[in-house]
């Protein structure tokens, strides 16, 4: 088998590059395009692929496929405005931004210096019940699991306090993760408070954390409504004097009469569901606490503020072995599509939800059902049930007692019922994605195939938000699309401010990337940080056919990848795996495909050297700018015949040989010329 490939640390973006014919770009000198696909062109009577993106005013810039990477795809919420081809309206634009992004970035960088400055809990090093306790995890961690792990135990063993964002999707084992790290806090004698959106969500942690941490001296306690007063008193006194270890509660923990005794660790389950008030509330519990944020879908804010660096990013990418993609059908409403849904769940002796997010109608909706499908059990659950009654209907659900539950997005967080892998939602044009994407998580934990159903009603016009939302998730079925998909959202929502509670932001003007990338820059100014290396560009100009034949690629978006991956090589042996791989995908290499690699290595004779422009002609090579020692030079005049080096320029003509290569030639003169060992 080959290697799985390691992800590099800025590739997360390719998630969402999904770059299709109509898709908004942004130019990193000609500004905001429209991609209009892939086209193949006959310059000089050498055959490539371009990308084709339009302009205002009808202008067309064709983008060779190895400059594949000057183009980002354009998020930042509505269709933009084209920029004008060779304008200067784009550079005006990047100038208002740029002095926007100065006072976004001042804020950071003091929000940045309070936090490293802040003197948090050091902890010690993993203990042997640490080790013991991991060792009971039924499953095995997958790679990002595992990774993440690491990282947020390191975050724990450093001075000052951890800020960490686990971005991963609907049953990919978040939960895992926070229960080691409030583990390994409980041990350094400290205690640890989890905040989870829902009541029923509190309940099912309790579980969770209390048989994982059976057998260890550890007092694990729910505070929610489901407790009674006298219940409550006594687990809020608790938390006072320290007795107990670990409280896991709704916003119920976040009210003033909670005081902990020694508080080391704040888990936020869900961050999307608690309101900016409750934040701030968070802010007041959190100055030098460590802080573990889980989310399958981030709101736009948290996303930005994790992608430009303030909060760390830990991405869960990888699904759990058994897990399959859940099939999703979006549609209008169908009754005799929904009630064939229940029956063919009930004949796999499975559960079924039904989501009716109107408490008004519910009883209605449940009601209608009991006469359509009148084998099935229905029992009916929303949040303005009392305690007692909600707690008993999802209690018997879960042990099996009904088959359906017809119930409003109370269902919506974190939930683990495995027997339950049918849903219907029969309004799913209210809901957000984010929603969405976490009601429709709920279905198929347990490895079995899982059927989602999200109607629309049949005589109402969907708004222009609404049916970009049911797209996105209809197209979005693949494991781990949730980061995916709150990018998506970013860009239908706009991505909003930063900091604060404003919801518009400046990132329209120049599209999610570029401003991301500015916001950083002025970051690293303001801290007296000398600029991120930008990866250099280098300019190719290989008169070859070198291109991916439409007949051995076929996709578009393929094809888009390979040379997306071509772009970016820097060594040999990453041209060494793309062969590998185009082989064993494809087949054997066509010649065009060939020639297209051996650009490649030449690409990366390029970086190796520090050569920023290499152009060929029919005749010879010009290379800039090379710094040659003596003895290349005395190598040079060995190696090439009528070489001519121009100190003062850095350039070098080297005369090509007429029945070779000229890729081929050029790659083993530069070996030859400046060995591995000299550069």
């Amino acid at each position: 088998h080959r290697r799985a490939r390691a992800r590099k640390r800025g590739e997360t973006t390719s998630t969402f590059e999904d770059l299709s014919t109509g898709n908004y770009v942004v130019h990193h000198q000609h500004g905001v395009g429209q991609y209009e696909g892939m086209v193949k062109r006959s310059i000089g009577g050498v055959e490539r692929d371009y990308l084709l993106v339009a302009y205002r005013g009808g202008d067309k810039l064709y983008i060779p496929s190895d400059q594949i990477d000057s183009i980002r795809q354009y998020v930042g919420g509505e269709a933009p405005k084209l920029h004008k081809l060779g304008g200067s309206d784009f550079a005006n634009t990047k100038s208002r931004v740029k002095s926007e992004v100065r006072q976004v970035a001042q804020e950071l960088v003091l929000l940045y210096q309070q936090r490293v400055t802040a003197e948090g809990h050091q902890f010690g090093q993993d203990t042997p019940w640490q080790a013991e306790m991991e060792d009971t995890f039924p499953f095995v961690e997958t790679p990002d699991q595992h990774t993440a792990i690491l990282e947020i135990k390191s975050d724990m063993e450093r001075k000052f306090p951890m800020d960490r964002l686990v971005c991963g999707d609907v049953g990919f084992g978040k939960t895992e993760i926070a229960i080691r790290a409030a583990f390994k806090a409980i041990q350094d004698g400290k205690q640890v408070a989890v905040l989870t959106p829902t009541t029923l969500l509190a309940t099912q942690h309790g579980n969770t954390f209390a048989d994982r941490f059976a057998g260890y001296p550890i007092r694990v306690e729910v505070l929610s409504r489901f407790l009674t007063a006298t219940q409550a008193k006594q687990v809020i006194a608790g938390v006072k004097s320290g007795e107990i270890d670990c409280v896991i509660g709704t916003h119920r923990l976040l009210a003033a009469d909670i005081n902990f005794k020694d508080i080391g660790l704040l888990v936020v389950d869900e961050e999307q569901r608690f309101g900016v008030q409750h934040k701030e509330k968070m802010k007041r519990i959190k100055t030098n606490v460590d802080v573990l944020t889980l989310s399958a879908t981030p709101i736009p804010r948290t996303l930005e503020m994790s992608l430009v660096g303030i909060r760390d990013l830990s991405l869960l990418q990888t699904p759990p072995a058994e897990r399959q993609p859940i099939l999703t059908y979006v549609g209008e409403y169908d009754e005799r599509v929904a009630v064939e849904a229940i029956r063919r769940e009930l004949l796999r002796e499975g559960q079924v939800f039904w989501v009716h997010n109107r408490v008004r109608s519910i009883d209605t909706s449940a009601q209608r059902l009991r006469q359509l499908v009148p084998e099935a059990r229905i029992a009916i659950a929303h949040g303005q049930m009392d305690e007692g009654s909600l707690e008993q209907v999802v209690q018997d659900f879960w042990d099996g007692k009904f088959d359906v539950l017809v119930c409003t997005t109370i269902i919506e967080s974190g939930i683990d019922m495995p027997a339950v892998n049918t849903m219907v939602v029969e309004r799913a044009d209210l809901l957000g994605l984010g929603q969405m994407h976490q009601i429709r998580g709920r279905v198929g934990r347990s490895g079995q195939r899982a059927y989602a159903y999200l109607f629309h009603p049949q005589d109402k016009t969907l708004t222009d938000e609404a049916y970009e939302r049911l797209r996105t998730i209809g197209e979005s079925t693949e494991l781990g699309s949730g980061f995916k998909i709150a990018m998506r959202d970013l860009e239908i929502r706009g991505a909003g401010s930063l900091l604060g509670e404003s919801q518009s932001g400046h990132i329209a003007a120049v599209g999610y990337d570029l401003y991301c990338q500015m916001v950083t820059e002025a970051v690293s100014e303001m801290k007296g940080e000398p600029p991120a290396n930008q990866p250099t560009e280098i300019k190719l100009d290989v008169p070859t056919d070198s291109f991916l034949p439409s007949d051995y690629v076929e996709k578009e978006e393929l094809r888009l990848e390979a040379y997306r991956r071509l772009a970016d090589v820097t060594t040999d042996a990453q041209v060494d795996d793309i062969r590998a791989e185009w082989e064993d995908r494809y087949g054997p290499l066509p010649a065009p495909a060939e020639s297209l690699l051996q650009v490649g290595y030449l690409r990366a004779e390029c970086h190796r050297i520090g050569i920023q422009d290499l152009q060929i002609t029919s005749s010879d090579a010009r290379i800039r700018p090379i710094d040659l020692a003596i003895s290349a030079t005395i190598r040079l005049r060995r190696l090439a015949k009528g070489a001519k080096y121009k100190e003062d320029l850095l350039q070098l003509v080297v005369p090509l040989p007429s029945r070779k290569d000229p890729s081929t030639y050029l790659v083993q003169f530069l070996r030859d010329l400046v060995p591995a060992d000299t550069v």
